[in-house]
């Protein structure tokens, strides 16, 4: 098997079922995954729709990965729980707990 044949087997292909046809699309040009298969420009969903693609824009906000979520923030108030024993756990946790909630007094 040369180079050239392992890179066609490679690409994706459009996984469009063309009913009128009774075949799959299987082009291999511009193919973009999405949550129904891979998709070429054809065959995406908003071309079935009949709407224009939607074009790219600006991105995640730059504080987006800054802001605490409400996980990362449950595991502060967790921390706080454990280190003053309203919350049981096993003495690692309470442990590291404790040593956490004091290097946080330390620095403030």
């Amino acid at each position: 098997m040369t180079g050239r044949e392992r890179l066609e087997r490679a690409l994706p292909e459009c996984g469009h079922w063309i009913g009128a046809d009774r075949r799959y699309c299987l082009a291999k040009d511009e193919v973009h995954p999405y949550l129904i298969g891979d998709r070429c420009p054809l065959h995406t969903p908003a071309a079935m729709a009949g709407r224009p693609e939607p074009q790219p824009g600006p991105g995640w906000p730059a504080a987006a990965w800054t802001t605490l979520s409400p996980l990362s923030a449950s595991a502060v108030f967790d921390a706080r729980a454990i280190a003053s024993g309203k919350r049981r756990s096993h003495p690692a946790a309470y442990r590291a707990a404790q040593a956490a909630v004091a290097t946080r007094k330390d620095t403030a």
